[in-house]
């Protein structure tokens, strides 16, 4: 009887290689989809940091001085009745729409009026021309200068006026100012 001795170091040599194989295989999906994952986060996290600068940063200002047209006669006390002032963009600034602006407006003796944009100067919405002259404009680009209207319920001399220009996107503007102790036809008001 003849024995035959078998030898298999090669095929465990030959099944490690395998092995190894897989393994760097499966290191080299993994890592691909670590890396994919890696990348889709920090490009939201981009986003999101960008997002938060352009809300943060407000690009309205008010240009010039902000007037109260006052109304009333030597036998009544005059009091003002409407607020115009004009508004321009920061440079650099994006296209602003007007349709989606509020205001809000408030005195210590009057309840809190929140102002849409409208056709025409009333006590619940806003009007907004370029340049104070013409039809009213939905939009504020460039360099362009929008003057704002808005009827109010009779504020009288020596009172705190509080508004805050409030865009769809981006910081809200607010400022407060004063009427003054004696009240014209145009008053400026600081």
């Amino acid at each position: 009887m003849t024995h035959y001795k078998t030898n298999d170091n090669a095929f465990t040599g030959l099944e490690a290689a395998i092995v190894l194989i897989a393994f760097v295989v499966v290191a080299a999906v993994f890592s691909y989809v670590v890396l994919g994952a890696g990348f889709f986060t920090t490009q939201k996290a981009q986003e999101a940091v960008y997002t938060g600068v352009a809300q943060a940063t407000s690009n309205i200002q008010v240009v010039g001085q902000v007037y109260g047209i006052g109304s009333g006669t030597s036998a009544s006390p005059a009091v003002i009745n409407e607020i115009r002032f004009s508004i321009g963009l920061a440079p650099g600034a994006p296209t602003l729409d007007i349709s989606k602006l509020n205001i809000v407006f408030s005195t210590p003796n009057s309840d809190l009026k929140i102002l849409s944009y409208g056709p025409s100067a009333t006590t619940t919405t806003f009007l907004a021309q370029v340049d104070g002259a013409g039809a009213a404009t939905p939009s504020l680009m460039g360099q362009q200068q929008v003057q704002i209207d808005f009827k109010v319920v009779g504020v009288p001399k020596n009172t705190a006026i509080n508004m805050e220009i409030r865009p769809a996107v981006g910081a809200a503007l607010p400022f407060a100012k004063m009427t003054p102790p004696e009240l014209t036809h145009s008053n400026v008001l600081y």
